[in-house]
């Protein structure tokens, strides 16, 4: 995996983790203010790198496929190619 993708997906996989963090903390806080904000300004984020990730290497996952014309998912190399 290229460093470039590499970081994509630390990135990612980074406000990822912030977003689960707070949203186990809202299942306890539901009307902390604070924590909500947090909650929205790291969906937005985790929003940007996912679609900056998949714009760059393609879908993430088999749902997150949006092309009609052809099935890109099976063009995408496979974890045994050395795809992660």
């Amino acid at each position: 995996m290229s460093d470039a993708k590499c970081n994509a997906m630390k990135k990612l996989q980074e406000v990822s983790f912030a977003l689960d963090d707070v949203r186990l903390f809202l299942d306890t806080h539901p009307f902390d203010k604070e924590a909500l904000d947090y909650y929205e300004t790291f969906r937005v984020e985790r929003e940007k790198a996912l679609s900056e990730y998949e714009t760059a290497y393609g879908p993430i996952e088999q749902y997150r496929v949006k092309e009609n014309t052809m099935w890109y998912w099976v063009h995408c190399p496979w974890p045994w190619e050395g795809a992660m």
